[in-house]
């Protein structure tokens, strides 16, 4: 049996999820998961690293621990690929050494723009995939070996429970991060201030600013917090409209939500973009280039039934648009 090392960061379950769909085709897997900003920074460590007066250092040197210790664990497993998460916190030496006896493919499961530390990385690896189509093109102007591959779902997580739509908008998503996200979110709270909207993501960190997280407003709106998996399914179940609203930095892809809300079987209103609209070109769900029209979509959807067009919508993401069609895809390019 093949083996396979995977490496990512512990964000919610994907790590899980690509391990899964490995196992589904027969292979052996090993999760080696990494945290941010570089592993091991938790609990007291994660404190010491904001408090520390050259950070920089601290980073690079959990950075050398972290890149010594995996080498350890790559001689230990003796994989026949590795399986690379975007990877930032790993070296270009480290990169060089999986390759000498193993297999090396990387996966930017966020976009080139926000990780610079690993554009320089298709030079370390035999396969890099993208899943923004931009940096597909911006590495192909370089004259560089890349592949387009979509973000996906978990369809064991994300799927239909049949459950009373008692929420009328939902949004789930990190806000802080992104003026966008936070300005088109204020719109929706604004317009539709007899509905009952839900909000789950990161809005004001305590550990940012404490005052403001002490004294922050719309509480029963504003849940600042993340949730599992599997509450967010079932939160996406209960929502009559779901929102997807991508980070500014992704232009010609689809974040994991495009799937999930989709795989939910819920409706969803989604900003949009090239490759978006090609995947959804009948209106299975809500497409909106601008605030104006983010808000005339959510008022005709209230106005209408939308479980059809939800109900196509999980039909074309569970064809096509899951973790397993993605390995799939990515090991007929490894072992063509």
């Amino acid at each position: 049996m093949k083996k396979v090392l995977i490496i990512g960061p512990n964000f919610h379950h994907y790590n899980a999820s690509i391990a899964s769909a490995f196992e589904s085709l027969g292979w052996k897997t090993v999760i080696e998961a990494y945290d941010g900003p570089v592993h091991p920074f938790k609990g007291f460590l994660k404190w010491r690293h904001k408090f520390s007066l050259n950070q920089k250092r601290l980073r690079r040197k959990n950075q050398e621990k972290y890149n010594q210790y995996i080498a350890q664990r790559f001689y230990e497993i003796n994989p026949d690929l590795v399986f690379i998460l975007n990877g930032n916190i790993l070296l270009s030496k480290t990169l060089e050494l999986f390759r000498k006896s193993s297999k090396t493919a990387l996966w930017m499961y966020d976009s080139v723009k926000r990780y610079a530390e690993c554009k320089d990385f298709i030079n370390h690896v035999d396969y890099f995939f993208c899943y923004d189509y931009a940096d597909v093109k911006q590495y192909e102007k370089e004259e560089k070996k890349v592949y387009f591959l979509p973000q996906a779902y978990d369809d064991a997580v994300y799927k239909p429970l049949h459950l009373e739509k008692d929420i009328d908008i939902l949004f789930v998503g990190v806000l802080y991060r992104s003026k966008k996200r936070i300005r088109y979110v204020k719109s929706v709270i604004k317009n539709f201030p007899n509905k009952k909207i839900l909000i789950f993501g990161i809005y004001k960190p305590y550990y940012k600013n404490l005052l403001k997280w002490m004294f922050r407003e719309k509480r029963h709106i504003y849940r600042n917090k993340n949730i599992s998996g599997d509450l967010v399914n079932e939160y996406y179940n209960r929502s009559k409209i779901v929102l997807n609203i991508h980070h500014e930095s992704q232009t010609e892809g689809a974040n994991p939500k495009v799937f999930e809300i989709c795989g939910a079987g819920a409706y969803q209103i989604c900003d949009a973009n090239p490759y978006i609209e090609s995947l959804f070109q009948n209106g299975e769900i809500g497409l909106y280039y601008t605030e104006q029209e983010l808000i005339a979509r959510i008022n005709a959807a209230f106005e209408n039934d939308q479980s059809e067009r939800a109900e196509k919508a999980r039909e074309i993401v569970s064809s096509k648009h899951t973790f397993i069609h993605r390995i799939k895809e990515t090991l007929s390019v490894i072992f063509e």
